[in-house]
């Protein structure tokens, strides 16, 4: 499940990156942001990335709207139009779950405190014939009956990248905070699946949750000692659920079990995930979809 991401596999991935299982990712600059000179650099494990946050603005602000990412075609020039919107909803959708453990999350025509624009600077497409071997590797080593789970690392060939970069800016224009980011995927716990898109979407809900984490906590979602659990809204998503907010019914829901089992099975994720919903679907923008989650909005606010 995508929320459980950071709960204790830090030291895993250090040795899974220390045996070269990783694609590497270039940081790539685009052309969204106000500036580029305050970025600090910010490294997580795996991840590369240079971060820009205003602390106080960030944690005072109280509500958040989205702009529909951008994935230039210019960019991952082998991949569809359809894997290119898979992709950049797969950020949104990331954003808007992972915002929501402290944002009241409104759509793109409201106003808000804060306005997040996301854009895919860099990325590379996945080998699929390598990750559909891997897939059938795993598949056929959950036959063998050792005793204990083994986790069958993938090929080392092809694995996917994804750069990007984004921003949260106030009412007026001015930038709060802003991220460079960039991840490639791992041998050892990236989903391998037959299609050339798999390892950008997986990336991409990855990067989702990092800004998330980088405007609600209004610091680096990086270098935490500490193990930080998933909110249950992020786990109700995750599972398939309606989202805390209604806002975020636009991109669509998480695959849950559906996309579980189509990940151990290696099916691209174009067959077992929606994708956002049509344009025209009416929202209730502010109101969340269940009253606990309210509740779990303002224990979060506090800094």
């Amino acid at each position: 499940m995508p929320t459980l991401r950071r709960a204790g596999i830090g030291s895993l991935l250090a040795v899974s990156g220390a045996m070269g299982g990783c694609a590497p990712a270039p940081l790539v600059q685009g052309t969204g942001l106000s500036a580029y000179h305050t970025l600090e650099p910010s490294d997580g494990v795996l991840t590369k990335s240079r971060i820009s946050v205003n602390k106080e603005s960030v944690l005072a602000a109280r509500t958040v709207r989205i702009a529909p990412t951008e994935f230039s075609p210019a960019i991952a020039v082998k991949l569809t139009s359809p894997q290119r919107n898979l992709v950049a909803n797969a950020v949104n959708r990331g954003l808007c779950v992972s915002l929501s453990d402290r944002f009241t999350v409104v759509p793109p025509d409201q106003p808000a405190d804060l306005t997040v624009q996301a854009s895919v600077t860099q990325a590379t497409e996945t080998d699929e014939v390598a990750a559909g071997l891997s897939a059938a590797t795993s598949i056929g080593m959950s036959f063998v009956d050792l005793g204990v789970p083994v986790p069958t690392p993938r090929l080392p060939i092809g694995l996917g990248t994804l750069s990007m970069e984004a921003a949260a800016t106030d009412p007026s224009g001015q930038q709060q905070a802003s991220m460079l980011w960039a991840r490639g995927a791992n041998a050892f716990f990236s989903t391998p699946r037959a299609s050339k898109v798999s390892d950008a979407y997986e990336l991409a809900d990855a990067f989702g949750e990092d800004f998330g984490y980088l405007l609600v906590k209004g610091k680096s979602p990086f270098g935490s000692s500490g193990i930080d659990l998933p909110s249950a809204q992020k786990i109700n998503s995750a599972m398939g659920l309606a989202p805390k907010y209604a806002a975020c019914e636009r991109y669509g829901r998480y695959p849950g079990l559906a996309g579980l089992v189509g990940g151990q099975l290696g099916l691209p994720p174009e067959w077992t995930d929606k994708g956002a919903k049509p344009a025209g679907t009416r929202e209730t923008a502010t109101a969340p979809v269940e009253t606990a989650a309210a509740e779990e909005t303002s224990e979060a606010a506090a800094p």
